[in-house]
């Protein structure tokens, strides 16, 4: 089954589901080298979507223009209703409040304990959130959620591979975000950690009902998490569908990202 080629008009899932993130016709240069030229991305309320690229496609250009690290030449982001372009920096800092990032490697503090590495975007977002001294409950609640609730009093270099992942999703958890961005969830990780990643990921998504950007090489991790997956080939949405649709195509642009 061939897959619809999309380039301005992502699919509209049933339902009429609201959107969380809408991106238009985004181009980004650096000098001569154009890295978007024209990419589109909608986001659904709830939704899992993957967005899968080679190296140095843009795909971390594109979320650092969704969070106003990185202002784009041309087009429209849109983030939880709000175009990102006319936020100030307070406005940026409290929409991104409401989005959780899982970081390539983790990113944990090195010289905190687990619990202080949650704590610390609570302080950051304590008067928002009406936070009180006592930060513990929502520690707890969040590490539960991962199943490391044991590992609070430890220092990174005390943790696995599997374990530091889990512990920066709850970071990303705490929050209690209407989004969360997953950069290369299951990068560096054995296989059976990283179905427990995936598997995680999954729970926490049936639980929160939060909506999720994937960024990942990994075809597994699509294919299981994914509700619909987009392609960015050459600076453009060049393809999305489902994992089913996209895998069985015979473009060899699509071919490239399935083939074993």
């Amino acid at each position: 089954m061939e897959p619809k080629i999309k380039h301005s008009s992502p699919v509209v899932p049933p339902g009429g589901r609201k959107e969380m993130i809408r991106i238009r016709d985004l181009h980004k240069r650096f000098g001569d080298n154009h890295v978007l030229k024209g990419f589109s991305l909608t986001l659904h309320e709830g939704e899992s979507l993957v967005v899968m690229g080679k190296s140095g496609s843009g795909k971390s250009v594109m979320i650092k223009c969704l969070v106003g690290l990185m202002e784009p030449d041309e087009g429209s982001v849109e983030v939880l209703g709000k175009e990102i372009s006319t936020l100030g920096q307070s406005e940026l800092d409290e929409l991104r409040s409401d989005i959780g990032f899982l970081f390539q490697g983790s990113a944990l503090y090195d010289s905190m304990t687990v619990r202080e590495n949650l704590e610390f975007p609570m302080r950051r977002h304590a008067q928002k959130l009406g936070l009180g001294k006592d930060t513990l409950p929502f520690v707890l609640e969040a590490l539960e959620n991962v199943g490391l609730a044991h590992a609070i009093d430890l220092m990174p270099v005390e943790l696995s591979g599997g374990m530091k992942r889990r512990v920066a999703l709850a970071r990303a958890l705490i929050l209690k975000p209407k989004l969360i961005f997953y950069d290369e969830p299951t990068s560096g990780l054995d296989p059976i950690t990283s179905k427990e990643i995936i598997e995680l990921m999954r729970s926490i998504q049936r639980k929160y009902g939060t909506s999720s950007l994937i960024i990942t090489h990994d075809v597994d991790c699509a294919r299981v998490i994914s509700e619909r997956i987009l392609l960015l080939v050459e600076g453009i949405n060049y393809a999305e569908g489902t994992y089913l649709e996209l895998s069985g195509s015979s473009d060899p642009k699509i071919e490239a990202f399935f083939k074993k």
